[in-house]
């Protein structure tokens, strides 16, 4: 498999602010790739330069082994946090105009039926959900048919059903084979779309591999977790994180025995496999939210 963008030393300073600090790693065609990290981790910094937006203090983006370009612009489709919408004109009207911008573009019938907006495409923009507007950006995003696209945070502020919704509408993208970059700060959404993801913090790529793989590689057995209280002991396996504790067992069964040992209390305890979110907190000792 071959890679379809490739990052090469990437920098970029503020003044005395190191915000990317000499970053390198590739992108493999026909993947989804996460790019994750709390804020303030260089992550947005990241992908501006890699969108062609924001020029690099040092380092550069190939698409495609070229340097970004139009080419580039022509190829690609983003869907950025924020876009604002043009009043006054429906979903339809919309993707015309976009559609206008773009020498080569899909089928219009193809974007409607991929992002499911045949039953909105006469509402005016500004009496859009949050999960129809999203859905519409998407489709803007694709509407020049691109190899590439870029979703910075699709779901942020969905709800629940809205944002499965939406993962429904990625997944078609994927299996049409095109590239995925996608920044997320729910790790379920990243767990289930991603097929690699690398995590920054403080302007550097700390992990990268597979989600299945960096688990396996950072954890071995379950999470016990139990509601912090003053009262009893803390065992020395344990760590507080919040309100909770912690600990870290390869053998639940020997580990339930100790705690019951000790005079635990086991109200509110719960069990579970590491998960993403885990795996920020042991590496960055922060949230992914954070």
């Amino acid at each position: 498999m071959s890679s379809i963008l490739t990052v090469e030393n990437l920098t970029k300073n503020y003044g005395n602010v190191l915000a990317v600090d000499d970053i390198s790693f590739e992108i493999e065609k026909g993947l989804c790739f996460g790019l994750l990290g709390p804020n303030g981790a260089g992550k947005t910094t990241t992908i501006e330069m890699m969108e062609g937006i924001l020029k690099p203090s040092s380092g550069r983006a190939l698409f495609k082994g070229k340097p970004i370009g139009p080419h580039f612009h022509e190829r690609v489709g983003i869907q950025f946090q924020n876009t604002a919408l043009q009043d006054f004109i429906t979903v339809e009207e919309t993707l015309k105009l976009f559609s206008a911008l773009y020498s080569t573009h899909r089928d219009p019938e193809e974007v409607i039926e991929i992002c499911s907006l045949g039953d909105i495409l006469k509402r005016d923009n500004r009496k859009l959900s949050g999960g129809q507007r999203q859905r519409l950006l998407l489709a803007l995003a694709l509407v020049n048919d691109p190899e590439m696209v870029f979703l910075d945070e699709p779901t942020t502020g969905l709800d629940p059903q809205a944002r499965r919704n939406f993962w429904s509408l990625i997944e078609k993208i994927k299996k049409e084979g095109k590239t995925i970059l996608l920044t997320t700060h729910y790790m379920e959404e990243a767990e289930v779309l991603c097929d690699e993801v690398a995590i920054m913090d403080h302007g550097h790529i700390i992990a990268r591999d597979v989600p299945d793989n960096l688990l396996k590689e950072h954890f071995d057995g379950v999470i016990v977790q139990l509601p912090w209280r003053e009262d009893q002991p803390l065992p020395e396996s344990a760590k507080r994180v919040n309100d909770r504790i912690e600990i870290h067992s390869r053998d639940v069964d020997s580990t339930l025995h100790g705690l019951i040992h000790t005079g635990v209390h086991l109200n509110g305890l719960s069990i579970h496999s590491p998960d993403l979110e885990d795996l920020f907190l042991k590496l960055t000792g922060s949230s992914l939210r954070a």
